[in-house]
């Protein structure tokens, strides 16, 4: 796994999970604005960034697992966890499995798979352009078809139209992503996350049967997000849920409004 750290060697531990179609990268503005209170560390998970790509294991509870190994081989046992979209997918199982070790939990714009994601997507045109790809990407072969040889338009749409302001990416960012994306097996593996949904969701209920998220956990939406608020649906599966909407923001929340987001989690994770 290919990893980024960096910030105050003595300051409490955050480890940054990104999601699809972005890497490590994503967390760069909130990484500059905790830098000196906090030790972070964003790796990109399997099959993303400049992580290796399998040909299997893309279920949220394996990806949780080898996360942790990293973690392990850092030598990190308390920490906090802040993820987003894909992320978010792997902290749910993270965060019930490694409990004593997460001392609290960030989630951003995100439905969780068996847990928060619907099993039917809206489908009227004012919403479903925000979730459509939920279906495209597990389909088989068609996706890769119509991808290649335009994953530069693919990329530009997906990260400029689902934010509230599109030039919060610049030609330079969309660029640093096709370069992951482009690497050997990017596609698939970006796909494939898609494509174990249903195993990580039957895992992901097998797991809430061991009860509620016990430690506190901040459901982070944003005003021209994905998921109106997180807080609601989360309640149900976590004791302890505060929830908070960021305005003039799309789905992209760490960077469309870093030093919003970091103040955010600074106070939560500092109270």
């Amino acid at each position: 796994m290919h990893y980024v750290c960096g910030g105050n060697p003595e300051g409490e531990v955050l480890l940054l999970l990104a999601g699809f179609p972005q890497s490590w990268y994503a967390w760069r503005g909130v990484m500059k604005a905790l830098e000196k209170e906090f030790w972070l560390v964003a790796p990109d998970l399997p099959g993303q960034g400049d992580s290796d790509r399998p040909e299997t294991g893309y279920d949220t509870q394996t990806l949780a697992k080898k996360t942790h190994d990293l973690m392990q081989s850092l030598g990190h046992s308390r920490y906090f966890l802040v993820a987003h979209d894909v992320g978010a997918w792997v902290a749910y199982p993270y965060a019930v499995l490694f409990n004593d070790e997460v001392k609290r939990l960030a989630l951003l714009d995100a439905g969780i798979p068996g847990i928060t994601l619907p099993d039917a997507l809206p489908v009227t045109p004012d919403k479903s352009w925000k979730t459509w790809h939920f279906a495209f990407h597990t389909l088989p072969d068609l996706p890769e078809a119509l991808i290649t040889g335009n994953e530069r338009v693919y990329l530009d749409w997906f990260l400029r139209r689902k934010t509230a302001a599109p030039d919060v990416f610049s030609n330079d960012d969309i660029s640093e992503y096709l370069r992951v994306f482009l690497k050997s097996g990017g596609l698939r593996a970006g796909l494939a996350y898609y494509r174990s949904v249903t195993v990580s969701a039957e895992q992901n209920r097998e797991l809430n049967r061991r009860g509620k998220l016990d430690m506190p956990v901040l459901a982070v939406s944003a005003d021209q997000g994905s998921i109106p608020d997180m807080a609601i649906p989360l309640r149900s599966f976590a004791e302890n849920v505060t929830g908070i909407i960021i305005s003039n923001s799309g789905h992209f929340i760490p960077e469309e409004q870093p030093e919003v987001l970091a103040r955010e989690l600074h106070t939560f994770f500092t109270m």
